[in-house]
């Protein structure tokens, strides 16, 4: 049997099957109570609010205190359990220690600036990779739905991931902007600072221009990398929304689910096994790269 027909088999079993579970099944047509968008709404648990600030306990700070819960624990364990033939856990940790001591900030700052800030960029790795995988286990803490266990009305389970809120990774971009900033400015001095955006050998009435770019590149890097991190994760949990039943429910199809659940499941253990891990280490590694950039001796 060639390719083609291979692919062509593959194609069209699916849609045959499809077809014969719509007939048996039907459709119940178009369900518009359904708002898939209800399952990234915050719902404040304990209200706090101060002035125009709100400071209320939600869905989305629970997922940020077992983030941050799990960051700390995860190097804790490690720490007080080392031993001189290490584990697979420890064997584990120590690579990806060494992975953001040399790749990440070694590999990004100069050896000074590895040692000082070293602590700041894993911890933001580490924060960064365990509020993105937690965000793919399923938990009791969906505040839009609740199951009758025994009797007692209890959350539902779903998928949410804090970085999937843009105030998350918003708030962490504007933590490193102002961090690389103010070391810049210890280096340099305020005024070497600034003068070390524009490139050496820029004369004349090309400096201001190039200096208003630069300006604006600093700028941007807020967008850049908080919308990067948080594109990306909400992104993947709309696929495996919309895939794992959303599409289903919302077209009143239960035989489309055949076609959709293997694509969900795709997404799942792509989103797991790669973006997870990617986007902490993408944004990481930014983040050394703009504090080894700002205190460079060249622009």
């Amino acid at each position: 049997m060639n390719k083609r027909a291979i692919i062509a088999i593959g194609i069209l079993v699916p849609l045959v099957l499809l077809v014969v579970l719509g007939v048996a099944f039907g459709s119940e047509g178009q369900n518009n109570s359904f708002k898939p968008q209800d399952e990234f709404r915050l719902s404040d648990w304990i209200s706090i609010h101060l002035g125009a600030l709100n400071m209320s306990i939600n869905k989305a700070v629970v997922y940020l205190l077992l983030a941050a819960g799990l960051t700390v624990a995860s190097m804790l364990y490690i720490a007080n359990r080392m031993q001189a033939r290490p584990n697979r856990t420890q064997t584990a940790v120590e690579s990806a220690y060494q992975f953001m001591r040399n790749n990440i900030a070694g590999g990004n700052m100069e050896t000074w600036m590895a040692k000082k800030w070293f602590p700041f960029v894993g911890t933001i790795f580490l924060f960064i990779f365990w509020s993105n995988m937690i965000g793919y286990i399923p938990l009791p803490l969906n505040d839009h739905g609740k199951v009758d266990i025994f009797g007692i009305d209890v959350p539902s389970f779903g998928l949410y991931a804090a970085t999937a809120n843009i105030s998350v990774p918003l708030a962490l971009t504007l933590v490193v902007w102002v961090s690389y900033h103010i070391e810049g400015v210890r280096a340099k001095g305020p005024i070497g600072y600034l003068k070390s955006w524009v490139p050496a050998g820029v004369e004349g009435p090309a400096v201001a221009p190039i200096f208003l770019i630069e300006v604006i590149s600093h700028f941007v890097r807020i967008i850049s990398l908080s919308v990067r991190l948080f594109a990306n994760i909400l992104a993947g949990h709309l696929l495996i929304l919309f895939m794992g039943g959303g599409l289903v429910v919302l077209l009143g199809l239960a035989a489309l689910g055949v076609v959709t659940l293997p694509i969900a499941v795709a997404f799942f253990l792509f989103e797991i096994g790669l973006i997870a891990t990617l986007q902490a280490f993408i944004f990481a590694t930014l983040t050394a790269i703009y504090l080894g950039g700002a205190v460079a001796e060249e622009h």
